[in-house]
């Protein structure tokens, strides 16, 4: 039991770690002011340096890959894509009674896209769709799958269990014979035949900005990875509407077994959210109650 509380340890983080962090391992960015960024995702807390800065500090040993992995591969990545990204500039290491590494990155500008501006869009959809292409061709010299971390989301099966489980709990908030069928049709399509290629990993609304209505950048690559791309399709169903979607399907060319896989994801995605999250924040109870329908919908 002991191991196991460990493991769950998450440190405190406050505005003056992060400042004792900043200033005494880049001492050239000391005295920059630092903003808080409410709400931030599950796994880091971020704050604002300055004008042209963020700080993103791991939340719990489950992100603590992710700061490296970011600060090796998003520099390599920005040039071939057609939105931005977060390119970090420092990858920070532990210290004052923080364990893990940290990563600075330049500031992007932006308003986190919503389904109210975007989801009609056939022109946003077939942008993110040249994203992910784009993303796909990438190929650095000499990398192969097993070179990049294990705890991507190259498998479905993986799982099975967790999303069979979060079916039966959700049953009668949604239509528990057509997500099980879902489920099964997902499980059951042909895997990635082709060469791996690069995939964001949690290609969804949250991980968008936009401006002046248009998109702009894509943030969070803690899940980039090699293998198949079938998890960014999830993308369709967080952020699109049936029209808008099939224009990104057309866009990307996406073959139905890579469909059925993409639908699996969002489902899967969609539930473990909403059995953990949905009972205490209305945000994401309506998010993810949006991208499940619109996984069955297809």
């Amino acid at each position: 039991m002991a191991t196991a509380r460990t493991a769950d340890a998450r440190p405190a983080i406050d505005a003056t770690l992060v400042r004792r962090l900043v200033d005494t391992q880049f001492p050239q960015w000391a005295g920059l002011p630092l903003e808080l960024l409410e709400p931030a995702g599950s796994d880091h807390v971020i704050h604002r340096l300055g004008e042209e800065l963020s700080v993103r500090l791991p939340r719990h040993a489950g992100a603590v890959g992710q700061a490296g992995k970011e600060s090796e591969w998003l520099p390599r990545l920005a040039p071939h894509l057609p939105l931005a990204i977060p390119v970090p500039v420092g990858l920070g290491e532990p210290g004052f009674g923080y364990p893990w590494p940290w990563a600075v990155s330049r500031w992007l500008d932006g308003e986190v896209a919503t389904v109210e501006a975007l989801a009609g869009s056939s022109e946003a959809s077939v942008q993110l769709a040249e994203f992910l292409i784009a993303l796909q061709r990438f190929a650095p010299e000499g990398v192969l799958a097993e070179d990049m971390p294990e705890d991507t989301p190259a498998d479905l099966t993986l799982r099975d269990r967790a999303t069979r489980a979060a079916v039966a709990q959700v049953d009668g908030a949604f239509d528990a014979a057509a997500m099980t069928e879902l489920w099964d049709t997902a499980l059951g399509a042909p895997g990635w035949d082709r060469p791996p290629v690069w995939f964001h990993g949690d290609f969804h609304t949250g991980n968008l900005l936009t401006v002046d209505g248009r998109l702009s950048a894509v943030i969070d690559f803690g899940g980039l990875g090699i293998g198949d791309p079938a998890c960014d399709l999830t993308i369709a169903f967080t952020l699109m509407s049936a029209g808008s979607r099939a224009a990104f399907r057309a866009a990307l060319g996406v073959d139905d077994a890579t469909w059925a896989r993409g639908r699996g994801w969002a489902l899967a995605t969609g539930l473990n959210a909403y059995t953990s999250y949905a009972a205490v924040n209305p945000r994401v109870a309506a998010q993810t109650t949006r991208q499940i329908t619109e996984a069955l919908i297809g």
